[in-house]
């Protein structure tokens, strides 16, 4: 396949990251994709809801530290 493209190899295929410390938990029954930190918590990332309450809620927004 030939992809004709004026943007760099770097931004068509950007380098894979490492994301083996991030996963999708479920939380007070809500769900959530995390990041887990060194000391054993886990940091939101995003909310994966469908409930629009459940975005109006402090305790779940993204950067939140859940112990």
């Amino acid at each position: 396949m030939i992809l004709y493209t004026p943007l760099a190899n770097e931004d068509v295929f950007p380098p894979a990251n490492d994301n083996s410390n991030r996963l999708t938990i479920a939380y007070e029954g809500r769900h959530m994709y995390c990041e887990q930190k060194t000391d054993g918590s886990y940091e939101v990332l995003q909310l994966l809801s469908t409930d629009p309450q459940d975005f109006l809620n402090e305790k779940y927004q993204p950067g939140t530290i859940l112990s």
